[in-house]
C-alpha cells in the first residue's frame, strides 16, 4: 500500500540541485584530511613502522569496505524512487533493509577477519614488523565494520529524501571526533598504532548512532519495522539484483585502475610516480562531480518515481549542466596551475618533469569524464542498474584491446590515452541506452 507524502512535485530549480549537490562536495573535501592526521599523528612517535602499519591496514579495510559501497547507491535510487511515487512505507522499510544488509555485511568480515587479513598481505606484503602492528591496528577497527557499512545505507538514504546537509554533519562529525581522539589516545595516552585503531572504532560507532539520530524521522512512523514489508520476498530480490549490477560494475571499474597502475610500474620508478601525483588531480576532479551526481541520482530517482519523462530529462540536463561547468572549472585550472600542484605533490625533479609532460592528459579528463560520471548517477537513480554493468563491461573491453594497441607503440602516453578512452567509452556507450531510461519513466 502506498503511502502518498507529497501533493505536488517540487520543481526541478538550480537552487535544488545545488542544495543537495553542495554540502556533498564540501563532504569530499574533507576525506583526505583524516588520512593526513592519522599519518602525522602516528609520523611523530619517530618509527616508520607505525606510519607503514597504519597504511597497509588502512588500505585493506577500506578496500574490503569499498565492496560495499553499492548499498549507498543502490539505496539513494530505490528510496528517491519510492519518494517520488509518494510511498513513504517503502521508503522507510528501505531504511530498515539497507541497515540489515549493512550489520550482516560488517558480522561477516568480523568472522572472516582472518582470511581477510591473510588475503591482504598476500597482495600487499611488508615487513615483519609492519604486517605485526597492521594486524594488531586491523584486529581492532574490524569491530567497527557494521557500523561503517550500515553508514553507507544511512548515507544514501539520506541523499535520497535531499537531505546532503546532514550528509555533511555526519562526515565531518566522524572526522573531528576521530581526529580527537587521535590526538588524545596517540599522543596523549601513547597508545601507538592502537590507539589509531581504537579511535576509528569510536568515531565509525559514533557515526553510526548520529546517522540514526538523522533517521529518527523514519522510526517514529510504523514502517520502518513492518518486517512482513522489510523482508517481502519481490522486494529484497529487487534490491539484490541492483546492488549486484552496481558492484559488478563498481569492481569492473577498480579493475581499470589497479590495472592502470601496474601498467605504468612497466615504465619505471618515475613514470609509475608521475602517474601516482597525476591521479590525485583525477580523484579532486571526481570527488568534486560527485556532488552533481549524486543530485542526478535523487532528482533522476524521484522522477522515475513519479513516472515523468519530462522531469527525467529536465533533472539529467540541469544536473549535467551544473557537472560540465565544474569539469571545465577543473579543466582550466589544471591547465594553468597544474604544474604547481604538482611541485606541492613531489620534489623530486624527474618526477616532476614526468608529470608536466604527461599533464594534457590531465586537462583532457575532466572533459572525457564528465559524461560518464553523470550517466551514471543518472542511471543509479533510475536503478537501470543491468544497463550500467552491461556497458561498463564493454569499456573495460575498449579500456584492455586499447592498453594492447597503444601502450607498445606510446608508452606512458599511450596508457593514459587507453584510460581516457575508456572513460569516453563508458559516457557513449551509457549515452545510447539513456532513450531507453526514458522510456522506462513512462511505463
Amino acid at each position: 500500500m502506498s503511502v502518498a507524502t507529497e501533493a505536488a512535485p517540487k520543481p526541478i530549480t538550480h537552487a535544488r540541485v545545488w542544495a543537495i549537490a553542495g554540502p556533498i562536495v564540501i563532504s569530499n573535501a574533507t576525506i583526505p584530511i583524516l588520512g593526513a592526521v592519522d599519518t602525522g599523528v602516528v609520523g611523530q612517535l619517530g618509527d616508520p613502522v607505525p606510519i607503514g602499519a597504519v597504511g597497509i591496514g588502512a588500505i585493506i579495510l577500506s578496500a574490503v569496505y569499498w565492496v560495499f559501497g553499492f548499498l549507498r547507491m543502490g539505496t539513494v535510487g530505490l528510496t528517491s524512487q519510492a519518494l517520488g511515487a509518494g510511498d513513504r512505507g517503502e521508503a522507510d522499510a528501505l531504511l530498515s533493509r539497507a541497515l540489515l544488509i549493512g550489520f550482516a555485511g560488517g558480522a561477516l568480515l568480523i568472522v572472516l577477519q582472518s582470511l581477510i587479513f591473510a588475503g591482504g598481505f598476500a597482495l600487499s606484503p611488508a615487513s615483519d614488523a609492519v604486517e605485526t602492528l597492521a594486524r594488531d591496528y586491523m584486529e581492532i577497527r574490524i569491530w567497527s565494520a557494521p557500523a561503517a557499512i550500515a553508514i553507507y545505507g544511512i548515507t544514501g538514504w539520506l541523499i535520497a529524501a535531499e537531505r546532503t546537509r546532514a550528509v555533511l554533519v555526519l562526515q565531518v562529525a566522524m572526522n573531528g571526533v576521530n581526529i580527537l581522539l587521535d590526538l588524545v589516545f596517540v599522543l596523549g595516552f601513547d597508545w601507538g598504532v592502537e590507539g589509531v585503531a581504537v579511535a576509528t572504532l569510536i568515531a565509525e560507532w559514533s557515526g553510526l548512532l548520529l546517522g540514526l539520530w538523522f533517521c529518527r524521522d523514519a522510526f517514529l512512523r510504523p514502517y520502518w519495522n513492518d518486517m512482513v514489508r522489510v523482508l517481502d520476498r519481490v522486494r529484497l530480490w529487487h534490491m539484490a539484483a541492483v546492488n549486484r549490477d552496481i558492484l559488478i560494475r563498481s569492481l569492473l571499474l577498480e579493475a581499470i585502475f589497479v590495472s592502470f597502475l601496474f601498467f605504468g610500474a612497466d615504465f619505471g620508478d618515475v613514470q609509475l610516480a608521475a602517474n601516482q601525483v597525476l591521479l590525485q588531480f583525477l580523484h579532486i576532479v571526481a570527488f568534486g562531480l560527485d556532488g552533481f551526481a549524486f543530485a542526478a541520482e535523487t532528482l533522476v530517482g524521484n522522477a522515475m518515481g513519479r513516472r515523468s519523462p519530462e522531469r527525467v530529462r529536465r533533472s539529467a540536463l540541469m544536473t549535467s549542466g551544473w557537472g560540465l561547468a565544474v569539469a571545465l572549472a577543473f579543466a582550466a585550472v589544471i591547465a594553468l596551475a597544474g604544474g604547481v600542484g604538482i611541485d606541492i605533490m613531489t620534489t623530486s625533479e624527474p618526477v616532476r618533469a614526468a608529470a608536466r609532460d604527461l599533464l594534457p592528459w590531465m586537462v583532457a579528463a575532466p572533459l572525457l569524464g564528465v559524461a560518464a560520471y553523470m550517466l551514471d548517477g543518472i542511471f543509479i537513480g533510475a536503478t537501470r542498474t543491468r544497463d550500467m554493468r552491461n556497458m561498463m563491461l564493454i569499456s573495460a573491453a575498449i579500456y584492455a584491446v586499447a592498453v594492447w594497441l597503444l601502450v607498445p607503440r606510446f608508452g606512458n602516453d599511450g596508457l593514459w590515452m587507453a584510460l581516457l578512452i575508456s572513460l569516453a567509452a563508458r559516457a557513449v556507450s551509457l549515452g545510447l541506452r539513456y532513450p531507453a531510461l526514458e522510456r522506462a519513466a513512462a511505463d
